[in-house]
């Protein structure tokens, strides 16, 4: 294809040229049955305007088959991953398609009651992905278009009008061997592809059976490599094909340039493996046991090990005694799609609140947003401590203590789409969650090892320089740390997050701060009140393991900065347009708690509810420190010397 047809293909990825995210174009939806005969599901991907696949597996019932359907060949026309069928008609599967997802039917694969489900939609998109049916001639060498807009990474083709082996070819193999997605063998040698690279605009066929016999009918799907035509500056990829080798040990990274959502894994050197397939909603977790399911097999979603983690740039094989993802000198495919990457332009797509009347039990708490990392409290009670859970570590941590992290599993659990499945952990208490997505220049978390190297720059994906960091080591004790960047401060600043200490005014290395890097290192020193803080080194002791939240300023939504005290009113100007719903202070030049309020509880001009952060007392409800205000919150007169005193400073993390 010409250089300028092909951009202008890519661009076209988007309704009128706009910019496209891999939000716009994927979906992994996680949804439980319900027996009904029709059951919606709302991923926000418009599969039936733009064309695409949608795939379908139960999670919890083995014998369940992959249920695969396209908009070239219909909704009600399925086809299985795991078996050699000729598609299925039938209603009862997916029934449909929207500009906002699609509609599954009652059938066992894709809605039986209590069971739970998985599924991932691949929109057509230039540069991501693309579905292309034709019918057979039987000539060697027969070519078939594509609208991808670019070489192909891997190619799926299936005969549907007859049982075949789905064919695959991927960019890591010769031209002259192929894979087989419903199968275990290794790289076989053959021609469905006539020995010929596909291109920007066709991928070659044989007359091999499975791709081209006279008058059969079949399907492709074409998952690109690379394409940096993406993102807000249309210079990322949001989808890599790649390789890698074996090592047999449990430190083997896989670059790809960005963090992964959902990988597809394939040992092609060796017979009898499978198709790995994990995806970040049901679990790729750093620490601990991943959710695998065999896009080869019916078999039920398996959590029994821990083969992969993520990074900020890719991806980390962790076990190493099996051939499964990392046996030493074998080799492997994988298809990496990247997270979610588009900048929220509302507090609400990133942030909720929800207050319950009890602890929910054994129940879901219901968020609007994705649930990364839920904050949850107990604000009446004076017993229990206020936790801090995280999707990508399924471990929480106590806010109050300086205790290692607790596998979240037995209390929270996050294989659900929004919200967390809660274990009895506040009792029968009212309890409160602050729930928060990572997105661009407005969340991050990050999982490091620390190196006891004072250049160790940790890479993350906020995008912009961190405004304020929380870091906690998670397999040991040790002091939450967090820093502060360009509020009123110097850029060194330094606080303890279950600590009512003022600031430490050195102590964070300067260098490696930047909008994809941070550096752990922390010097140790007291604060202006002789208190110690956190020790040489303590947030980057070589072999122990960290976890790290980082907060940006982005326009509109949220906001870290400071100000200082006079005792009087202070309007606190954070650029919103209708107030802040969360609010938390701290002071800096003196003693003072982490002070939070929120807009469900109630930020009024009359009484104001707060707890803090690093006590289990339970809540005030009859001060009024804080008074609602559409560009942000104003501090009250009444307002004691920890939020308001003369000459005072603090700190601040505002959300819209």
């Amino acid at each position: 294809m010409d250089p300028i047809t092909q951009q202008q293909a890519l661009a076209a990825a988007g309704a009128g040229g706009d910019k496209v995210y891999v939000d716009d174009v994927f979906s992994t939806f996680l949804y439980d049955g319900d027996g009904a005969t029709s059951h919606t599901i709302t991923n926000n991907i418009d599969i039936d305007g733009e064309g695409g696949l949608v795939w379908v597996k139960s999670r919890t019932t083995s014998g369940a088959s992959h249920i695969l359907v396209d908009t070239e060949r219909g909704a009600n026309k399925v086809l299985l991953s795991n078996l050699n069928f000729a598609e299925i008609s039938g209603t009862t599967y997916v029934k449909s398609f929207s500009s906002t997802g699609f509609v599954v039917g009652d059938a066992v694969s894709t809605n039986y009651s209590g069971d739970e489900y998985c599924s991932w939609t691949f929109r057509k998109a230039p540069g991501f992905f693309d579905v292309v049916t034709w019918t057979g001639n039987g000539v060697n060498g027969r070519q078939i278009s594509h609208s991808l807009g670019s070489v192909p990474g891997t190619i799926f083709v299936k005969r549907t009008s007859e049982t075949s082996n789905w064919e695959v070819w991927h960019r890591s193999i010769a031209n002259d061997e192929y894979l087989q997605l419903n199968s275990t063998n290794s790289v076989a040698t053959g021609g469905p592809w006539n020995n010929t690279a596909p291109t920007s605009t066709h991928f070659t066929v044989s007359s091999d059976s499975d791709v081209n016999a006279s008058s059969e009918t079949y399907v492709a799907y074409l998952f690109a490599h690379d394409e940096q035509s993406f993102g807000t500056d249309e210079d990322e990829s949001v989808i890599k094909c790649g390789s890698y080798t074996g090592n047999g040990t449990t430190s083997n990274e896989v670059n790809v340039g960005f963090e992964p959502q959902w990988l597809l894994i394939k040992l092609t050197s060796t017979y009898g493996h499978s198709w790995y397939v994990f995806d970040s909603m049901r679990g790729i977790v750093t620490g601990g046991n991943d959710a695998s399911l065999l896009a080869n097999s019916n078999n039920s979603e398996d959590t029994s090990f821990n083969p992969v983690e993520v990074t900020s740039t890719g991806f980390k094989l962790t076990h190493g005694s099996t051939n499964a993802v990392n046996g030493s000198g074998q080799n492997y495919i994988y298809i990496a799609i990247r997270r979610p990457h588009k900048p929220p332009s509302a507090g609400t797509e990133v942030f909720d609140v929800q207050q319950f009347s009890s602890d929910l039990n054994g129940a879901l708490s219901s968020s609007t947003v994705t649930a990364d990392v839920v904050i949850s409290a107990a604000p009446d009670s004076s017993t229990y401590a206020n936790i801090l859970a995280t999707r990508l570590t399924e471990q929480y941590l106590n806010t109050l203590a300086t205790s290692a992290a607790n596998t979240a599993t037995s209390k929270f659990a996050y294989d659900k789409q929004t919200g967390v499945l809660r274990t009895d952990w506040f009792g029968a208490q009212d309890c409160i969650d602050y729930t928060f997505k990572r997105a661009p220049r407005f969340f991050d978390v990050v999982c490091y090892e620390g190196t006891s190297n004072t250049s160790n720059n940790v890479s993350h994906n906020l995008g912009v320089v961190p405004s304020m960091m929380i870091l906690k080591k998670r397999d040991g004790n040790s002091e939450w740390a967090v820093r502060t960047v360009g509020s009123g401060d110097v850029d060194r600043t330094g606080f303890q997050l279950n600590r009512n200490y003022a600031i430490t005014n050195t102590g964070f290395a300067t260098a490696g701060l930047t909008a994809t890097t941070f550096n752990p290192y922390y010097i140790s020193t007291a604060d202006s009140n002789g208190n110690g803080t956190f020790g040489d080194n303590a947030l980057n002791s070589s072999g122990d393991s960290y976890v790290a939240y980082l907060f940006g300023n982005l326009a509109g939504v949220s906001k870290v900065g400071a100000y200082s005290g006079t005792g009087n009113n202070i309007n606190v100007d954070c650029g919103f347009t209708a107030g802040a719903r969360f609010v938390m202070i701290k002071r800096t030049n003196s003693t003072g708690d982490w002070y939070v309020w929120d807009t469900v509880r109630g930020i009024t001009v009359n009484s104001d509810p707060y707890f803090l952060l690093n006590s289990a007392a339970a809540e005030v409800t009859n001060t009024d420190y804080i008074d609602p205000l559409g560009a942000g919150f104003t501090v009250t007169s009444s307002a004691p010397a920890a939020l308001n005193a003369s000459g005072g400073t603090y700190i601040f993390l505002a959300i819209a």
